[in-house]
């Protein structure tokens, strides 16, 4: 839920032209303002730590990809983050 509420928001802000959030916003958006909404509230009942792995397994999507479109990785090209079912 939080990885594709963060991705969908990044995709957005790149639509628009805008850089990617930094984790810290995306922390605090999806993270910490979530839990205070009635569709996201039941996010108080799990655990931070997994949460917060997810946006920092996004971020590290991320920079793998922006390493690869600019040929600072080797291997094969790494496509952007994707959507989890």
């Amino acid at each position: 839920m939080v990885w594709n509420d963060s991705l969908a928001c990044c995709q957005q802000k790149y639509r628009s032209g805008e850089k990617k959030p930094y984790l810290s916003q995306l922390q605090k958006q999806f993270i910490t303002q979530s839990k205070n909404t009635e569709d996201r509230e039941w996010l108080s009942e799990v655990s931070a730590i997994p949460l917060q792995q997810s946006l920092n397994d996004l971020n590290q999507a991320y920079q793998n990809f922006f390493k690869s479109t600019k040929g600072q990785q080797k291997g094969r090209p790494v496509k952007p983050p994707k959507f989890m079912h």
